[in-house]
């Protein structure tokens, strides 16, 4: 039987986090420093696209060419209904079946009245428009598998889901309520119903038939409250969640909460972790969780990086272990130590295999560039929707920024078809290709 350190270890080369300096100055690279990009970046067809904020304020629709990185086109944008909570949307990138990759994306109304967004398609290359549909509040569109996925009225008693092709903008067919895209392949999709009892449901994208059904509550108890958010990964053949706690002021008491795995096949859950949550930064829920517990106080426990296969716990380190308080934790490209970084002071750090102290000198690790994010001043949006979170390198034994602009870890920016990509503190976005496996990142 395995201990925890050589699991850890299977895990690590498994994920092909290499963090190899080598490796990453051989790697094709680019930078693009002309945008300010605030949402997830998401790609289709060799372009990449994403929500970016002028200086006046306003929001577009930016995209490149994923070789490189250069500018193809933008377009005006804006959000319909979405809520603060849920961060800025993202455009959806899709191939049709005619080999065509379309951009979709909420634009400014054509004219003032019941319409307060229109959904425009764009060819990923031109920019040149396909087709368009009114929309009067949306969370906004997302790719599921060949087609468009995209929540219409849904800041009225009418929500509802709608799968449209996206080369014509077609309704293929409709849902009621809200539902979001959690994962998703040529044929098949994962939905997650948010509804006062949430359930995930599978269907076959060719008959539109439910495959299976899986209520949220069943894995992590009655109370679930999807207020707290949320956050979905695919690991190889399962779909791991996390839902956050909620407080309820009115109820005095908090939401049920944790992580859980179902098999993508038929839903059955593999395992499911109640009562903990997620810790920031770290890897997606299906790639590399690191998780606290919280018991019926309300107290916190130690840090415990789980497995997304089976939920057991490849190592952990001691709540008595946090140097005090003013620290952010931080871990490295392999994510096999826990640090805890004290900015512009000495750190702590701990082997997550064995719990031990580790020696903070010349160690670096990846945390959140700042701290103390501000909300973004988006010209007719309420308040509260902040950029996508950018991570720097630190020096843990003197708490400083680590000289020299490395890319950042592969659990934090994910893998799709070898390329890497993320946005820096600025909103500059870059791209690495260094054949990392294919996995999401922290934000999907």
């Amino acid at each position: 039987r395995k201990g925890p350190a050589a699991a850890l270890a299977g895990v690590l080369a498994l994920a092909g986090c290499t963090g190899s300096d080598a490796a990453t100055q051989a790697a094709p690279t680019w930078s693009n420093g002309q945008v300010n990009a605030v949402s997830r970046i998401v790609t289709a067809g060799g372009v990449l696209a994403a929500t970016a904020l002028r200086p006046d304020g306003g929001m577009e629709t930016f995209t490149a060419e994923l070789a490189t990185g250069r500018r193809l086109w933008t377009a005006p944008a804006t959000m319909a209904g979405r809520l603060p909570g849920m961060g800025v949307a993202p455009p959806a990138a899709v191939t049709t079946g005619k080999g065509e990759t379309v951009v979709a994306s909420l634009d400014p109304p054509a004219q003032k009245g019941r319409w307060h967004a229109t959904l425009v398609a764009r060819d990923a290359r031109t920019g040149g428009p396909r087709w368009s549909r009114p929309v009067h509040s949306s969370f906004g569109p997302q790719s599921c598998g060949p087609y468009l996925c995209l929540t219409e009225h849904t800041a009225t008693a009418a929500a509802r889901t709608v799968m449209l092709d996206p080369a014509t903008g077609r309704t293929l067919w409709k849902l009621p309520g809200i539902a979001e895209v959690e994962w998703s392949d040529a044929t098949r999709v994962v939905l997650l119903r948010l509804a006062r009892h949430p359930v995930l449901e599978s269907y076959d994208l060719k008959s539109r038939k439910v495959i299976w059904q899986q209520p949220v509550e069943r894995a992590l108890g009655e109370g679930v409250d999807m207020s707290g958010g949320w956050a979905f990964g695919a690991a190889q053949d399962d779909l791991v969640g996390y839902i956050a706690p909620y407080p309820d002021s009115r109820k005095r008491k908090v939401s049920a909460f944790g992580l859980f795995s179902v098999r993508l096949e038929d839903g059955s859950i593999n395992w499911m972790r109640p009562s903990v949550v997620r810790v920031y930064p770290s890897g997606n829920p299906g790639f590399a969780p690191i998780v606290r517990p919280v018991d019926d106080q309300g107290r916190y426990g130690g840090f415990a990086r789980l497995d997304p296969a089976t939920g057991r716990v490849l190592g952990q380190v001691g709540v008595g272990d946090a140097p005090g308080s003013g620290w952010w934790l931080a871990f490295p490209p392999r994510m096999d130590r826990i640090g805890f970084l004290k900015h512009g002071a000495q750190g702590a750090a701990y082997e997550l295999a064995t719990g031990r102290a580790a020696k903070q000198e010349k160690q670096r690790a990846w945390s959140f560039c700042v701290t103390d994010p501000k909300p973004l001043p988006i010209k007719g949006q309420p308040p509260g929707f902040y950029s996508v979170a950018a991570l720097c390198e630190y020096d843990l034994g003197t708490g400083k920024r680590a000289e020299g602009q490395a890319a950042p870890p592969p659990w934090f920016t994910g893998s799709q078809d070898g390329w890497r990509l993320w946005r820096d503190e600025r909103g500059a976005l870059h791209g690495i290709k260094d054949g990392a496996v294919s996995a999401p990142g922290m934000y999907g």
